[in-house]
This record gives C-alpha cells, structure tokens and sequence, in this order.
C-alpha cells in the first residue's frame, strides 16, 4: 500500500481542568492513504471532530495538544504556525462542515465565495477563475451553473448548499478531504447523491477522505475503513466489513444494537379506536409578487391533504425537503392558516377559529422539534420553561410544579434537573426535556418532526423507546414527521408518503416497505445509504473482545 497522505501518532490533547476527564483524545494513531475512506465513529464527546479539528488547525483555544504528531505532507502540522497551516488549509486540505449554510456567507453569490479559495492560492485573472468555478459547479452535480454561481445562499435548498461547500473543499484539488457529519440533515435522496458525489471523488481526484458520521448506514455505504472512538480513545478499527458484521468491541456492538430496526407488526387494537385527529381537503399555496429580477411564483404546498388517525396510533409523514411534511404540520397547529379544509381534533375543526377562539385547544396538540436547544430557552431554568403551558392555561404554578417532577421521572431525568439551564444537559437530555415540555399540558396529539435526526444512534434508540412508552402509558396519538426510513420503520404503525404537497402512498410500514406501489416510494426505498447492510442480530455473534480495546 502506498505511504499515508495523513498519519497521527499518539494524540492527545487535554481538556481544561474542571472537565470530566483530562483529555478530548488520548494515545490516538490512525492512517489515511490515497483514495481511501476512513469513517470515524462514536457518539457526541467521543473525540471525533476535535481529531478532525486538530488536523485543520482548528482546535479551540481551550485545548492543547500535550503529546504525540499529525504528519500530513511530511510535515508535522502541530508544529507548524498559524500562516503556514493558513497556507495548507484548502490548497492541500479541505474541510466540508455539517451545517453549509454556516459555512457560507449570505451576503455573497457562491460564486464569489468560491472564487476566493483561486484568488487566495493562486495567480489566475478573474476570467479563468470563473471559468474554473463553473466546471467545479458542474462536477457537483449541480443544475444550471450560471444561474447557481450568481445566486446566494438563502436561495439554493439545504443540498444544493452542500455541493458547494464541497465545491470549494475541491477547488485547488487537496490531497485530503475531511467532511464532518456532512449527510446529517439532508434527506434521503439529497443524501444519496452527497455520498455517490464523495465516491466520485475519491476516484476521480485519489483524495483521501476522513469521514466523520454516526450514522452506521452511511458508514456501511461508503467506507473502506471504520474507526470507533469511545472518550477520546479508539476502541476498535479495520475493514468497513468486518467491524460493521462482526464487531469485537461491546462498545461497536451496542451503537450496532442502536441501529432501528424494522418492528414486528403486532395487533395493538387500533381499528376498534376512535379517531383523535381528522384532516381533510387541506390545502395550502404561497404565492410570490412579480418583481423586476423575479417571475410571480405559485407553491402548492399542501394539496387536498386528508388522512385520519387513531388514538394510540403513531402515523408516520415520511418525503423529501419540500414533499409538504412541514408545512403541513405547521397548518395543523395553526403556525400556518391553511387556505382550505378542516383540521378536526376530537370533533373540534381547528382550521377555522380565530387566534382568540384557538386558545383553548392549542393544548390538545402539541410538537417537538428537530433542535431541542434552539427549543429551549438559554436564558430560563428548565422548571421555569416546564410550566409555562400549564399555568398559561389557568393551572396553579404549585400544582404546574408538581406535574413538572412528575414529567421529568417519566422521562428519566431527576426532579431536581428542573433548577438547571438548558447548557447544563446533552443533545439527548434536551430532547426529552422538550418531550416533558409538550407532555405538561396533556396534549391527545403529539408531533414530533424529525425529532430524532440529529442525534447519535444510541441516543436516538433511548428517545424512540421513551416515546412509545409513553405513548402507551399516556393513550397519545403520535404524528412521527422524518426522512429516515429505518426510525419511521421502527417506531410507526402506519406510514403517508409525500411528494410535493400531495400523499402519494399510505398503508401500514410492512405494505409501504414491503410493497411500496408508488414510483415515488420505491425511489425513496432506493436511495436507503447501506440497504445491502443487514443490521447483525449482536446476540447471535460469539462474545465480544473484552481486550478489544486500543486496537490497531
């Protein structure tokens, strides 16, 4: 095998004092060669991004590394200074951010954000520059290069954003391309396309390629090599092939166990229940003015949308950025008034009240959302933030208090958590804090939208089992919006498709995955990242490597 174009030894680097260990990596050594993906594994605080921040020259002020050496061009980046590791970073590598429209800057074209990487690194005049950001346009794949090159950010959809930050990762051709959670947002057809595009790459350019991820399917698409990383340590590592269907480590084999899974189709009596939430002829278009620079324009968002769902019945909207699930929802909760139709929660036809008249029932249906901390707010305790709904409803702030603890056990977090902010807590934390939020007011319709996308394996199973359990336990009704087909697999008992605005398959999990009829549904199906991965059935491998620990 060829030499490593990125090879650590040793890392570490330590945390500040005060933190609950002393170091965010320790001992790590790792390779990366030509034409090669390394995946790197693990959940939030494993030490995955600050090995890629460190390599970019990135790190944090807080932390130092203490030992060891990241040799990249054969040279020691950790010794070199800030303007000569200004000079490597996209010339010879090249970093693509989980967030593109962070990473870019609204108040200039693409073009020009692109264009800066050939008037930083190179000498070339302003035609040939332009010339060589088109051709980068078009090997991302992207539609209409001209008019994308001229456009801002705000005006590409979150996919598109993401081909051009790999753009300019890819402008001056480095010979490493580090992407930290790049797919994590994206749905599954957007997502498909990222991951073939990064394959492409691989080949066409003999980068090689550091992959941070949690998702197991991404990683069983594309990587050659796995690493696992466990409290700044790897744990295990080796072939894609052999750690996803035959992992050593019981740290690899419980995020593996993590990964949803198809249910069981079981009987839960559901035809016999009555319907708690009605839509019907639900429509909802937008419509933009005519302008000098810009056509009139007509969205139809929401067309003759009608479905009906059962008490205790978890209903799954799975589709595309732009299929409708959002606008949808927020019609059904009035952040949006529909143009047309009903919306009937126990009888009571939500669509046509005034803002005044919808006071009284806007407990009835209630919504987590994807960002559990831009849910939260920083400045207010969470106890302060629980009782908020209830008290706005008449309850006593004693009796809102009490319901508060009670929550906050049922979610599995301590009533005495209720004195603390929202920093104080994990991704994880957050989100079932978010879930006791909506429960206070004791909705009979819970939505949740894309309410576990964001966060690692392990976590998200732990809030797809607190959800069915107190969907059980609590006779909700439960609307599961989300591009991931393995959760809505998991947790929902009947599943609507949508494609720009309109349902174009509906039926329980086993038909629509089993059978799906719809071109649309079998093109989602498709695009599954790892589809030809089956998930390890981890209580039928032999035992885990106990001593599996540190491997190399």
């Amino acid at each position: 095998m060829s030499n490593p174009i990125l090879a650590i030894r040793d890392l570490t680097i330590d945390l500040p004092e005060g933190s609950d260990r002393p170091h965010a990596v320790e001992n790590l050594t790792l390779d990366i060669h030509p034409r090669e993906i390394v995946c790197i594994v693990g959940e939030s605080g494993s030490g995955k991004s600050i090995t890629s921040f460190t390599t970019m020259g990135l790190l944090p002020k807080a932390l130092k590394p203490s030992a060891g050496e990241v040799v990249f061009d054969g040279r020691d980046v950790l010794k070199l200074s800030s303007a000569e590791h200004a000079r490597l970073r996209g010339k010879r590598m090249a970093m693509v951010f989980q967030e593109p429209m962070s990473a870019l800057n609204p108040c200039y074209t693409v073009g020009n954000q692109i264009e800066e990487m050939f008037e930083q690194h190179t000498a070339l005049g302003a035609a040939e520059r332009k010339a060589r950001t088109i051709r980068l346009l078009e090997e991302v794949r992207l539609p209409e290069p001209e008019r994308i090159y001229a456009s801002y950010p705000h005006q590409l959809s979150g996919g598109q954003r993401q081909r051009i930050v790999i753009a300019m990762a890819l402008a001056l051709d480095p010979a490493l391309l580090i992407a930290d959670e790049p797919t994590t947002a994206l749905d599954l057809s957007t997502q498909a396309q990222i991951l073939h595009l990064f394959k492409e790459l691989r080949e066409k350019h003999s980068a090689g390629i550091m992959f941070v991820t949690h998702d197991f399917d991404v990683v069983a698409e594309i990587a050659d090599k796995v690493i696992v990383m466990q409290h700044g340590r790897i744990v295990e590592q080796g072939p894609a092939e052999e750690v996803l269907n035959r992992p050593r480590h019981p740290y690899t084999r419980k995020l593996i166990d993590a990964v949803p899974r198809r249910a069981a189709e079981e009987d839960r009596g559901l035809a016999k229940k009555p319907p708690v939430l009605t839509v019907a002829g639900l429509q909802k278009t937008y419509r933009t003015k005519k302008t000098m620079f810009k056509p009139a324009r007509e969205v139809h968002a929401c067309k003759d949308i009608e479905f009906s769902v059962r008490e205790g019945e978890t209903l799954g909207i799975v589709g595309e950025s732009g299929s409708g699930k959002s606008t949808l929802v927020k019609c059904m909760i009035r952040l949006e008034d529909p143009d047309d139709g009903s919306v009937l929660v126990r009888g009571n036809n939500i669509a046509v009240y005034s803002r005044r008249g919808l006071h009284p029932y806007r407990k009835e249906i209630q919504i987590v959302f994807q960002d559990p901390y831009g849910s939260l707010n920083p400045r207010r305790t969470i106890g302060d933030q629980l009782v908020e709904g209830p008290v706005n409803f008449g309850v006593r702030r004693s009796v809102a208090y009490e319901r508060a603890r009670e929550l906050m056990r049922i979610v599995r977090l301590e009533p005495d958590a209720l004195n603390r902010y929202p920093a104080q807590f994990s991704g994880g934390q957050r989100q079932r804090i978010c879930i006791a939020r909506a429960l206070m007011v004791e909705p009979k319709v819970l939505i949740a939208d894309e309410a576990v996308s964001a966060l690692d394996v392990s976590v998200q199973k732990e809030v797809l089992l607190l959800l069915k359990e107190i969907r059980d336990k609590m006779g909700l009704t439960v609307l599961f919006i989300t591009h991931d087909l393995r959760v809505a697999a998991q947790i929902c008992d009947n599943l609507i498709v949508m494609q720009q605005g309109r349902i174009v398959e509906r039926g329980s999990v086993d038909d629509v995955f089993g059978a799906p009829k719809h071109p649309y549904t079998q093109k989602l199906l498709a695009a599954q990242p790892g589809k030809a991965w089956q998930v390890p059935d981890i209580s039928k491998l032999p035992p885990p490597d106990l001593l599996a620990g540190g491997l190399a």
